[in-house]
């Protein structure tokens, strides 16, 4: 199924454990959350739910301040967030998570986060399996040694799942320009330049 472009009606944006201790020890932390904050604005402009998770919140601590603030303000815009706490590595293992999912009628998962060789991998071969059409953003995804993640990545296509970046998942739901979406999208394409 991962034959098609990514459609707003039908895609979930997944933020997988970027976590403010787990992020502190990451390879491109800083350039993977920006990333990941450009892909929240894009799905409050797009209508695309997001869905976060936190791997074992008490050690790993909370979802990273900058990314809170971002999701907040798409909450203020009446965009769909959930958040779900976990201590499985797959979140479909997860019954939270995997309600919060299915609750939404949705067929394509685009996946992001932390780290991409355990919680991205095992959340994205089982969406897979699972007959899900699922994209992981390479640059919004990070393992602590960048071998890691280049072997994640790897194995993901393996696996069937299309391995993109950030601005092609941008344009591909915003889908036309000249539009007052895409101005405001520019706009943040403008803001990570």
């Amino acid at each position: 199924m991962t034959d098609r472009l990514l459609d707003r009606d039908l895609t979930v944006l997944v933020i997988v454990d970027v976590q403010e201790r787990l992020a502190a020890a990451m390879a491109r932390r800083d350039a993977v959350i920006d990333a990941i904050t450009f892909l929240i604005g894009v799905a409050r402009i797009a209508g695309v739910p997001v869905v976060v998770t936190r791997q074992y919140p008490k050690g790993l601590g909370d979802t990273e301040p900058s990314l809170l603030a971002a999701l907040e303000s798409n909450e203020e815009s009446g965009a769909a967030i959930a958040h779900t706490d976990k201590v499985a590595f797959d979140c479909f293992n997860e019954p939270t998570f995997h309600a919060a999912i299915e609750g939404l009628g949705r067929c394509q998962m685009v996946i992001v986060g932390m780290e991409s060789h355990i919680c991205v991998t095992q959340t994205a071969v089982t969406a897979v399996t699972a007959g899900w059409d699922v994209h992981v953003v390479d640059d919004a995804c990070c393992s602590r040694a960048q071998n890691a993640h280049d072997i994640a990545m790897a194995r993901l296509r393996a696996a069937g799942a299309v391995v993109t970046v950030a601005e092609s998942v941008a344009y591909e739901l915003l889908g036309e320009a000249g539009t007052p979406e895409f101005k405001e999208l520019l706009g943040l394409v403008k803001q990570r330049s």
